[in-house]
């Protein structure tokens, strides 16, 4: 069992992955769209995780109306919750952090964003930056760098949490540590990560009126 700890000003979530489970309804709702367009539906998911829809559809089917598809698929992930659950810890990390503390920057859109955490019953934050405030998504450091600014942070007094090689990319090309978090993506494509976790039950977090202090325990490793 190792541990490790993070003294930060504030926390960079992702949501898919790291506080809702969404992976039965996601790739569902992929295949099937796989499937209707004559694509690989393992190649299709090794992208489609952590990417923006728009990003997905343009990278295997770029003649298609990308902004009409990726309206369609968001429609659809909406309306697909069987299987959609509560990451283990999510509530409890969320609710031990000041709401001027955490963000949450996600390949969704608003609509599904919003959607998945009323479901799970986790409260919508103050700053949440999704697929429609973005020009460019993740692996590029710009929802990272959106949601450190809409909490009025420098990107180096951030940490983020992710589950997705893409992400991770993004956090530290924005000049930010990232903690990761198993599940999603094999270990082997997450060390670009300072620390690997099962789930956020695994941190622990402190806020003392100025800084949050993160404590990571698990017996998993990046190294």
């Amino acid at each position: 069992m190792s541990s490790k700890f993070f003294t930060v000003r504030a926390v960079l979530f992702d949501l898919d992955g790291v506080l809702v489970n969404s992976r039965a309804p996601v790739e569902r709702q992929w295949r099937i769209w796989a499937r209707e367009h004559n694509h690989d539906e393992e190649e299709l998911l090794k992208v489609a995780h952590g990417h923006r829809s728009i990003e997905t559809i343009q990278h295997f089917a770029p003649e298609l109306d990308l902004k009409a598809e990726a309206a369609e698929m968001e429609r659809r992930e909406i309306e697909d919750t069987d299987g959609l659950e509560l990451m283990p810890g999510a509530k409890e990390l969320l609710h031990s952090l000041p709401a001027s503390r955490w963000a949450i920057a996600t390949s969704g859109g608003r609509a599904l964003a919003t959607s998945r955490l009323r479901y799970a019953g986790l409260p919508v934050p103050r700053v949440l930056i999704t697929a429609d405030d973005v020009t460019r998504g993740k692996p590029d450091p710009e929802p990272y760098l959106a949601a450190a600014a809409g909490l009025g942070f420098a990107p180096p007094d951030c940490i983020v949490i992710e589950d997705a090689p893409y992400g991770i990319d993004a956090a530290r090309g924005g000049g930010m540590p990232a903690i990761a978090v198993a599940g999603t993506y094999p270990i082997e494509q997450l060390r670009g990560a300072e620390f690997l976790v099962r789930n956020v039950s695994e941190i622990r977090a402190e806020f003392d009126g100025e800084r949050v202090a993160l404590r990571c325990q698990s017996d998993l490793s990046t190294r």
